[in-house]
């Protein structure tokens, strides 16, 4: 739930695993897979060197011999709050910049008003940004650049003119409901614009727009994926790197009320992880309707996580495949990353924390 990532992430990196597992914590697994030998939720990027860097809240620690070990973490900021890194995204630019944009954890506050159905007048995450020019040895650059309130932040990416896309949740106030504002910097992150923000209305804690991802089509086109309540993502395209998004309605990709991930990959293909409409098997959804939380009656099936892939930029995809199920769910909020051409990383990160290593080559 986006209102509450952030504290469960800060649970999950004390308390990663439970002391004891029932029948339903067990994680069924596809036979593809194989688990990954570390404990880390990410986000990762590449280092000149080869090496990889993990960001978990606000440290930071590298690998150089893909996950089997990993550096002591070290803090990414050792100042007074505001503007502690939280859940974050991550990209290092051709340049050599990494460039982070986080949550404030250190100054989160979250309250709803069920008489009212609104928000209490002092909730709030930030989102702040801040950047490495020596691959994360020292950072610099850390500011602000939204005033408000993200449940949780899922993707970033550099376009093929330089150009770095982030599209940042925030909450509306009246009536409640969340809408996305596309942050966009043109110098590495040093600096950011945002010129539009998108409503799909609704009213609820956890309705509107949210947590949505995206990837650079063939054509010079982005593509974004937005959580909705209404059975699909929601699509979005901008012509202009992510700086103006014209073009929004519902995909044809089903989807329960929970996030994907959406990457390009080193072959070109797009590969899309996220949480399906209903269980494998199933033709109808499990709906809840809870007028607190959404406007609609809602899918909130998490006990499955399917991966998919596109050759034709997500015109058309392959058939979905459960790579995990939970009886119990929390196989939701997945990371997908490529460590290597054609091995891919996928994590989960919310209640349950599960990491996967396949190869793109077997599905």
């Amino acid at each position: 739930m986006a209102c509450r990532i952030v504290a469960v992430l800060a649970l999950l990196a004390v308390f990663p695993f439970p002391a004891t597992a029932s029948a339903e914590d067990e994680v069924w697994i596809e036979p593809r897979c194989s688990l990954l030998p570390f404990n880390k939720l990410g986000p990762f990027v590449h280092l000149s060197d080869g090496s990889l860097l993990c960001l978990q809240g606000n440290t930071a620690s590298v690998t150089a011999d893909g996950g089997k070990t990993w550096s002591d973490p070290k803090p990414i900021y050792d100042g007074p709050k505001p503007g502690v890194p939280g859940n974050s995204v991550a990209v290092r630019t051709r340049s050599g910049a990494i460039v982070v944009v986080f949550t404030d954890q250190s100054t989160f506050k979250w309250s709803w008003d069920d008489a009212r159905r609104a928000p209490a007048d002092d909730v709030n995450l930030d989102v702040w940004s801040i950047r490495s020019l020596d691959d994360g040895k020292t950072w610099v650059d850390r500011q602000m650049i939204l005033d408000g309130y993200c449940g949780a932040l899922i993707d970033i990416i550099q376009t093929r003119t330089g150009r770095i896309a982030v599209p940042v949740q925030d909450l509306f106030r009246d009536p409640g409901r969340h809408e996305i504002r596309p942050y966009y910097s043109d110098d590495d992150g040093r600096t950011w614009h945002s010129d539009q923000f998108i409503d799909l209305g609704g009213h609820g804690h956890h309705d509107g727009a949210m947590e949505p991802t995206l990837a650079e089509l063939d054509d010079g086109r982005l593509l974004m994926l937005v959580r909705t309540n209404w059975d699909r993502f929601w699509e979005a395209f901008s012509a202009d790197q992510g700086r103006s998004w014209r073009e929004i309605g519902p995909s044809r990709i089903d989807a329960s009320s929970a996030p994907g991930h959406l990457v390009r990959l080193k072959s070109g293909r797009l590969a899309l992880v996220w949480n399906r409409l209903y269980p494998e098997g199933k033709s109808e959804p499990a709906r809840s309707k809870n007028v607190q939380a959404a406007a609609a009656a809602a899918s909130w099936h998490r006990q499955e996580l399917s991966l998919a892939f596109s050759q034709d930029d997500g015109k058309t995809w392959s058939p979905p495949v459960v790579i995990a199920r939970r009886a119990r769910g929390g196989l939701s909020y997945p990371y997908l990353f490529e460590p290597t051409p054609g091995k891919l990383w996928v994590c989960t990160r919310f209640s349950h924390q599960v990491g996967l290593a396949l190869n793109e080559a077997d599905f």
